[in-house]
């Protein structure tokens, strides 16, 4: 009786232990290094908690920090060149969301945006991320896991300004960011999609390849998980716009 008393507290501590885990949150902070301000925006998956903010003002050199559920999944970008337009709607150039309003409040970024994406305790408890140019390019970006256990825990991101070396055919309009192939010819073959829509026939191109090229750990195409993938375990994260070395 005193073996099975003793395991089953033991097991009971292992529960509480487990529920603490799930509701000790994250901390997400989001830095400015850009000369520039932006205007970081959220977008959550479906089924995943909703966030404090899905969008706000960040000068340059400041930080904020967000308070992120253990069982959030979702996508964060950059917004630059924001401001009002003629009818009093919040608009950006680079990264728009099209809310007409600096909060998001659940739409996504229009492409070319660079994406910080994560699944948080998903499986085996890890968190996945990545820095994704699957939609397109927009600002430098930097993701590196904080105080995590279990995984590899590594930095992720794209360091370069892209737009002023993107090729002629992908330049967004005004020169504003850095297109994907697919977003800018909507070919099945760069958007991996209809006869193209499995690994086996969908591969690298000579577009996806100038993007892995200048930001090796970061997505540069649909299938590119192997080596976009990252994994950690119960760990916070710092999100940098422009970082070193950013030029």
């Amino acid at each position: 009786m005193g073996c099975l008393h003793l395991s089953s507290t033991f097991l009971s501590f292992l529960f509480l232990i487990s529920l603490l885990s799930e509701v000790n949150p994250a901390s997400f902070k989001i830095v400015n290094r850009c000369r520039h301000t932006i205007w970081p925006g959220f977008l959550s998956g479906a089924n995943t908690p909703q966030l404090p903010t899905t969008g706000f003002v960040l000068n340059p050199g400041k930080s904020r920090t967000v308070t992120i559920p253990r069982s959030w999944s979702g996508r964060l970008w950059g917004r630059a060149l924001c401001g009002q337009d003629s009818s009093g709607k919040f608009v950006c150039l680079s990264g728009d969301c099209g809310s007409g309003q600096i909060e998001c409040s659940g739409s996504g970024a229009k492409p070319p945006a660079t994406l910080a994406e994560f699944t948080l305790n998903g499986a085996g408890g890890l968190d996945f991320y990545d820095v994704s140019l699957v939609d397109g390019y927009n600002l430098p970006m930097l993701v590196v896991a904080k105080g995590g256990k279990g995984g590899n825990c590594s930095a992720t991101g794209c360091l370069l300004d892209l737009n002023g070396a993107c090729p002629p055919q992908l330049r967004g309009d005004g020169g504003v960011g850095c297109r994907s192939a697919c977003e800018a010819f909507g070919d099945p073959q760069y958007c991996c999609s209809g006869a193209f829509g499995t690994p086996d026939v969908c591969h690298p191109s000579v577009f996806s390849l100038f993007f892995k090229h200048a930001c090796p750990r970061a997505y540069s195409y649909a299938y590119d998980d192997v080596t976009s993938t990252y994994t950690c375990a119960g760990a916070d994260y710092v999100i940098i716009f422009c970082p070193p070395p950013y030029s």
